[in-house]
């Protein structure tokens, strides 16, 4: 019989959807990702303020941009909902686990007592 583990079997069991929810929320919530982001606000904000003054696509007070800012945090906003419910399931899963294994070792010591009693009666 072989002994699989829960964790390889749990990631092998996840859908597409449920993969890329965590690779997001590890990437949302990350300094490369912040770093980015205010790199692109200020990149934003100076070509439509300074290099395109006259031209712009969103001139200030940058109600596209908004728009976007918007639509993103609404993403975020289920895409870490949907990490959690998921991270919230594997911790339910493992503590049943747990419990699981206490009532084994206990029942485990509790045979062994009992095991040891009767072989001590049979004598």
């Amino acid at each position: 019989m072989a002994i699989t583990n829960w964790h390889t079997q749990h990631q092998q069991s996840l859908t597409a959807g449920q993969r890329g929810a965590d690779a997001l929320r590890n990437g949302m919530g990350s300094w490369p990702f912040i770093a980015a982001f205010i790199i692109a606000m200020v990149l934003w904000a100076a070509v439509n303020s300074i290099v395109l003054v006259n031209n712009s696509w969103d001139p200030y007070p940058y109600i596209l941009l908004n728009l976007f800012l918007s639509m993103l945090a609404g993403l975020q906003g289920a895409i870490l909902l949907i990490s959690a419910k998921r991270q919230g399931a594997i911790s339910s899963a493992m503590a049943m686990a747990k419990h699981d294994y206490d009532t084994n070792v206990a029942a485990k010591v509790e045979i062994d007592r009992l095991s040891s009693s009767a072989n001590s009666i049979g004598k």
